[in-house]
């Protein structure tokens, strides 16, 4: 562990004008591929809805991130992950992996009616086989780049679950701007209320639910050492997502009476089982990281009393009203910092004591620790102490 003096930490290297020049192209490219996306979104929305209903579609589309985006903000309160890459998941989602997906699947059908000759026949095993096949590698995708580009922000389950839940919220808000304004263009209101409570208000999970078990995958694939557990973890979530979202798509070939039995059987117990899940990686993550803040402790770096605070989510709380009643938004804003840089050291400390820390993981650490000295300064400065 860091124990050196503010000067002991190495040097971050310069970067280079190759590095300069790479993330330039690396963001050039992605911006184009996003607006290409967009624009081939756009156009089927408008195409399959007009513009008016496609309106409706979308200001009803958001209602329901009003209840999923919240609940994975709350899974993620211990360590929250940067805005910008929640901001690239639902992105990813709702404009790429749906653009994608609404091409891939759209030419798959097209292709299956001219095998079969049948078109009901071919939607059917479009929608059962083919797309959740296309479109859980979509939204999957955007949690296996977050690992490959941003290792250090994966720090496990809870991290592959936020991400995957947040692209699949981002995702179903595309599919429901669809799905919402064609019911109304066709239907009008009660067409339109009908697939807002099927989508809206009895699966708003639905999508999260299927793509988190990619994220779980990703995020052990994230913690361990074994070569063979960090390709068969992510495969194996793939796969669960997959036939959960196929099992889920039968729905629209059996029926109202199958369509409520397939929700009662599958929809809510698996909605539950993952609650449990999400409660309960909640409370480990919390106790992992007390565990491995306490040679912080030992050391002097951190009191026993800070150590117990970045464990608990309730005593996080105590402290931030503490800090706001002493000193304002300022020190609650670096009692905010302090929590959550606490909450990364305490989880990389935890993958330099398994081995499965990058080799600039003693420098991340001191960083960090002196981030947190900075930051303890500010609030109790704040605060007139």
């Amino acid at each position: 562990m860091s124990t050196a003096g503010p000067h002991g930490a190495p040097p971050v290297p310069a970067r280079t004008t190759r590095h300069t020049l790479r993330t330039w192209l690396l963001v050039g490219m992605g911006g184009a591929v996003l607006a290409v996306c967009a624009v081939v979104l756009t156009v089927a929305i408008g195409i399959s809805t007009g513009v008016q209903a496609g309106l409706i579609g979308l200001a009803f589309a958001v209602l329901p991130l009003g209840v999923v985006v919240p609940a994975f903000l709350w899974l993620d309160r211990f360590e929250a992950e940067p805005r910008r890459l929640l901001v690239f998941a639902f992105v990813w989602g709702a404009v790429v992996a749906s653009a994608v997906a609404l091409v891939l699947n759209t030419s798959s059908i097209s292709v299956l009616v001219q095998v079969s000759g049948n078109r009901a026949e071919a939607m059917t095993v479009g929608a059962v086989t083919i797309a959740p096949v296309v479109e859980e590698s979509l939204k999957g995708l955007a949690v296996l780049l977050l690992l490959l580009f941003r290792r250090r922000e994966m720090d496990g389950v809870v991290d592959g679950m936020v991400y995957a839940g947040i692209a699949a919220a981002g995702f179903a808000f595309a599919e429901n701007i669809l799905y919402l304004g064609r019911a109304f263009h066709e239907m009008g209101g009660q067409g339109l209320v009908a697939v807002f409570i099927l989508r809206g208000v009895m699966a708003p999970f639905a999508h999260p639910l299927f793509t988190i078990c990619t994220g779980i995958g990703v995020g052990i694939a994230a913690t361990t050492r074994s070569s063979l557990v960090r390709v068969a973890a992510p495969v194996l979530g793939w796969v669960c997502a997959v036939l959960l979202h196929g099992l889920w798509n039968l729905t629209s070939i059996v029926g109202a009476q199958g369509y409520f039995g397939i929700y009662l059987v599958l929809q809510v117990p698996v909605f539950l089982a993952f609650v449990v899940l999400a409660i309960w990686m909640r409370h480990r993550e919390g106790r992992i990281i007390g565990l491995h803040l306490l040679p912080y402790v030992d050391a002097g770096w951190l009191t026993p009393a800070e150590a117990h605070m970045l464990s608990s989510m309730g005593e996080r709380r105590r402290a931030r009203h503490w800090a706001r009643g002493r000193g304002g938004r300022r020190s609650v804003r670096a009692m905010e910092g302090f929590q959550d840089v606490g909450s990364e050291l305490a989880l990389l400390r935890s993958r330099m004591v398994r081995g499965i820390a990058a080799p600039t993981a003693q420098q991340t650490e001191r960083e960090m620790l002196d981030t947190m000295v900075t930051r303890r300064a500010q609030f109790l400065t704040g605060a007139g102490a």
